[in-house]
């Protein structure tokens, strides 16, 4: 509670206390008890309640977040020129009297939904493409009375600066925005040059009516029944097709790796058979080594071979038998040393 309407509840008290000083002196008057120096009382109430009553009607306490517009019967203008800053100022009592308009931020919603805007009810804002498509568009404008020009939004809008400037000129400068744009660009591509624009242009307008726009909230665009389900429609056949190449590229995909499987089994196949190819000349190398050596030491020792062939029977052959006109596998060598001779006995 301020100074100012400290004062005036004063005032009204003292009003209330003269009220009564007549009231009870008009009583004791008529109960012959006339009230002692009644008069005196009555005059100095009067004039205390007149006082009062005056600074208060002179005060005025302007808040911070308000400024206040003097109408003023004794200017020539009818108002001043200047409004009252925040604080306890002087109007002339009862020639004078302050009208406040609130200079901190306000917003105005304008939405599909009845519950959201300012006016219940479907309060979007119908527009039209450059395609033709009709879209209906949910928006806030946030905007503040200018301090400095508080004077001149009474004298043109009085408090009607909502209902009769802002809203109006939003829903004009919105159609006339969406109207450069398709349907495509409105909800994707150019959506924030959209928002762009109408901010700049709405920012310029109220300016000129005294108003300072702080921001445009564009909160949502919706269509009408028949291209919302051409739409869905369309993210229905997007979709099938995205997952079709989904599909496609995920064969292409299973091709590939069996493709790199048979390949990889190729490339051991033939890794494989260079290895036996390999051993195999290796093997063919050693063997001819070996046979070289083995030709070279039979060269030397004939006999070798004999040897050989007897080193590679089993060693559970005891004794072999050929028959009596089979000829030896190879020739046994020949003994230098004589074979002894059975002595005969002659016969008496």
């Amino acid at each position: 509670m301020n100074i100012a309407s400290l004062l005036q509840g004063f005032a009204s008290l003292v009003w209330l206390l003269l009220i009564a000083l007549v009231v009870l002196s008009i009583v004791r008057a008529a109960q012959n008890r006339p009230l002692r120096k009644a008069g005196s009382m009555i005059l100095v109430t009067a004039i205390i309640a007149v006082v009062s009553s005056l600074i208060a009607a002179g005060l005025v306490f302007i808040e911070p977040q308000e400024r206040g517009v003097v109408i003023s019967a004794i200017s020539p203008k009818g108002y001043r020129d200047q409004a009252l800053e925040p604080g306890l100022r002087w109007v002339i009592p009862f020639a004078e009297y302050v009208v406040r308009y609130p200079i901190s931020n306000q917003t105005y919603t304008m939405s599909k939904v009845a519950s959201e805007g300012d006016i219940v009810g479907d309060d979007s804002i119908a527009a039209r493409t450059a395609d033709g498509q009709e879209i209906f568009v949910d928006a806030s404008v946030i905007f503040a009375v200018d301090p400095k020009k508080v004077v001149q939004v009474h004298i043109k809008w009085q408090d009607r600066y909502a209902q009769d400037l802002v809203r109006p000129l939003a829903r004009g400068i919105v159609r006339d925005a969406v109207s450069q744009y398709g349907v495509e660009e409105v909800v994707s591509g150019k959506r924030f040059e959209l928002v762009d624009r109408i901010r700049t242009t709405l920012a310029q307008k109220l300016e000129e009516n005294g108003l300072v726009l702080v921001d445009f909230v564009l909160r949502n665009v919706t269509f009408s029944p028949e291209y919302a389900a051409s739409v869905e429609q369309k993210q229905i056949a997007e979709q099938q097709a995205q997952q079709a190449r989904f599909i496609v590229e995920q064969k292409k995909q299973e091709a590939e790796q069996a493709r790199q499987i048979a390949q990889g089994k190729a490339d051991a196949a033939v890794i494989e058979a260079k290895g036996q190819a390999e051993a195999r000349i290796i093997q063919a190398k050693a063997e001819a080594e070996a046979l070289k050596v083995i030709a070279e030491a039979l060269r030397e020792d004939p006999e070798l071979l004999n040897y050989l062939y007897v080193t590679k029977l089993s060693p559970n052959i005891q004794a072999l038998l050929l028959p009596s006109n089979a000829p030896f596998i190879l020739p046994l060598p020949t003994s230098t040393t004589p074979t002894p001779q059975p002595q005969v006995t002659p016969v008496p």
